[in-house]
């Protein structure tokens, strides 16, 4: 059985960047900055409040006699009771004869075409601390993009106003970004291990670090574009925030509106209708604020019965990456264009160049994870590059396709043009005719019907929940 090590480094982050928020805001209080002292407190005091909430609802407290717990938690100690109690578990594992176990059957990744099934047993106190890393795993992201990103771009935005950087709101904002990067890591552990639960994955230390690279260069400098446009353009850097929120937020609710679907009702069985929908609220409110600073791994889905998107969709997550880089290059330009003499102490063109490549290399770590260091790789019906240049071939062709000189000719863009005229029978130009619109159109759909979706090549079962940690989803695989 494996140390919690996870559910240590989740407390200490959590109290680590609440002991350092207080502090600083105690500072605040002492130079009469009522405002940062408010909203210091306002997204340390919020996330923490959320953190108790979910601990509460995935154990489910309030359905059982435990009234020092829900007090600890009130008091805003929970994780910390949490870890204590997981790490009691994880001691006494071996002493105790288990009264009974569960076995589990996991498959292996496929070696030469062919995938065993390994059982293996699973006792009560492995099941307990399978449900206490879950719940860390959830609150950890909670944390990160309810609490510590807009703490950090809080706190960086003081920094290039007041031109300085005291010790206390330093140290504040490094944890705030370790706490990002390791939530967003976290999230992206979570989704391979919901997508693939009937496979037994294996994690290597190289994919941990690919991940961390790739997230710390797209949330800081998502953080840092951000700071920058609302340093000059204060006014509207609320309405940027608020269109990549609603879009984020509502997005989960147009599929599931299109899709016909009926409410979900299985989320908790002591929930009623209203609770149901502010759990669902809650949850797209959580997937739009990771969106907003990077791109999601975990895919809400609300018409499915985990909540949870099971494919790996290439073509979503290109498109991401090429408007979030857009925006970011036009936010950038902006700022360049309506600077003043505050920043005559910095050369913009070379900090604008510096950010722009910094998430391009976040770009780069994040195809070198899926095509080389993702752990379920080998069932990927199609490689991630590959995947991406079709997509962007998809897009190229559709475009000149909706082009006024290309709707005239009727011919295929790829063919090129003759250099001298030649007469031709009309048969023989009609036949052409066909055969390069029927060719254009067998490439479109060859594009779409593999870039799209990708999903495992094996066929089982899949067990797992997606929001209280227990394992209970149903997927069946195409081969």
């Amino acid at each position: 059985m494996r140390l919690p090590s996870s559910i240590f480094v989740s407390v200490s982050l959590f109290t680590a960047e609440t002991t350092a928020a207080l502090y600083l805001s105690s500072t605040y209080r002492s130079a009469g900055d009522q405002i940062w002292q408010a909203l210091t407190l306002l997204f340390t005091l919020v996330p923490s409040v959320l953190v108790q909430l979910t601990l509460t609802f995935i154990h489910r407290d309030l359905s059982r006699d435990r009234p020092l717990v829900l007090l600890l938690h009130i008091l805003q100690l929970g994780p910390i009771v949490r870890c204590l109690e997981a790490f009691c578990i994880y001691g006494s594992v071996g002493r105790v004869e288990e009264p009974y176990v569960s076995i589990t059957r996991k498959k292996q990744m496929p070696r030469g075409g062919q995938s065993e099934e390994v059982e293996r047993q699973v006792g009560q106190a492995e099941g307990k601390l399978f449900t206490h890393r879950a719940a860390f795993a959830r609150t950890s992201v909670i944390q990160a993009f309810l609490g510590s990103a807009p703490q950090l771009t809080l706190q960086l935005y003081i920094c290039v106003l007041q031109q300085g950087v005291s010790i206390g709101r330093g140290t504040l904002m490094v944890i705030s970004l370790l706490s990002i990067v390791y939530g967003a890591l976290r999230c992206n552990i979570l989704a391979i291990k919901i997508k693939y639960d009937d496979y037994e994955v294996d994690v290597r230390p190289i994919a941990y670090l690919c991940v961390f690279l790739w997230r710390s260069f797209e949330i800081a400098t998502r953080v840092v574009v951000l700071v920058l446009f609302s340093s000059v353009l204060q006014l509207w850097v609320l309405p940027v925030v608020l269109l990549n929120f609603l879009i984020f937020f509502l997005y989960p609710w147009i599929l599931f509106w299109q899709s016909h679907s009926p409410f979900p009702e299985n989320i908790e069985k002591t929930l009623t209708r209203v609770g149901t929908t502010i759990v669902l609220c809650l949850l797209t409110f959580l997937y739009a604020g990771i969106n907003m600073f990077c791109w999601s791994a975990v895919q809400v889905k609300l018409n499915d019965p985990d909540l949870i998107n099971k494919s790996q969709n290439w073509y979503r997550m290109a498109v991401y990456y090429m408007l979030r880089f857009a925006e970011n290059a036009s936010l950038l330009l902006l700022w360049y264009i309506y600077k003043t003499d505050f920043y005559k102490f910095i050369y913009a063109p070379l900090l604008l160049l510096q950010l722009l490549v910094a998430y391009a290399i976040a770009i780069f770590f994040m195809l070198v994870f899926y095509q080389f260091c993702h752990p379920c790789r080998r069932l990927f019906s199609s490689s991630m590059t590959q995947g991406l240049w079709d997509c962007s071939s998809l897009l190229c062709l559709m475009c000149n396709s909706a082009s006024p000189q290309n709707r005239r000719t009727g011919k295929t863009i790829l063919e090129p043009p003759s250099p001298t005229p030649r007469k031709e029978p009309a048969s023989d130009r009609a036949h052409d005719t066909a055969s390069g619109s029927d060719t254009t159109d067998d490439m479109s759909n060859d594009m779409l019907n593999s870039t799209i979706y990708d999903i495992p090549n094996e066929t089982g079962n899949n067990t797992g929940r997606g929001i209280n940690g227990d394992i209970s989803h149903s997927v069946t695989c195409n081969a």
